[in-house]
């Protein structure tokens, strides 16, 4: 089963924020690692995808090696994130609900504004294909290291 909560600190939400403004305008991925639903590290992976204004597909080696290093550390794959594009959906679209592939593993949502700053972000667990929102909680930086 997926966390019922996801726990982040202010910092980690900066850095998924850093990501997305770098990467605007096109979506941006990564990976959230920790214990629990309590994320201890943010990873973002290059999104190679054909189409990286509408999808996202993490770059492999990428992706393995952070997998192997949370194994290694004893963390679970907490989250895994990535943003739409300004103005879309700020919940799992079809092809995220297919993509699927981690049952345990929440999924971050990312919506933008038309500068590139957060406008939404927003936590699923997606059980029997279907997305059910988790509450975020933000601790204090020191809470979460």
């Amino acid at each position: 089963m997926p966390p019922t909560s996801l726990q982040v600190s202010p910092h980690q939400l900066e850095a998924i924020s850093s990501h997305v403004r770098a990467g605007f305008p096109e979506e941006v991925c990564g990976l959230m690692g920790g214990v629990g639903g309590v994320v201890r590290e943010v990873f973002p992976v290059p999104n190679v995808a054909a189409e990286p204004r509408t999808s996202f597909f993490m770059e492999g080696q990428r992706l393995y090696d952070v997998l192997a290093l949370l194994e290694k550390r004893g963390w679970d794959l907490v989250a895994i994130y990535h943003s739409h594009p300004p103005g879309c959906r700020t919940d799992p679209s079809p092809s995220d609900l297919g993509q699927a592939y981690y049952p345990d593993t929440l999924h971050v949502i990312v919506v933008p504004d038309q500068e590139g700053e957060i406008a939404s972000l927003r936590a699923f667990a997606i059980v029997a294909g279907r997305a059910v929102e988790v509450p975020i909680r933000i601790l204090p930086d020191g809470a979460v290291a």
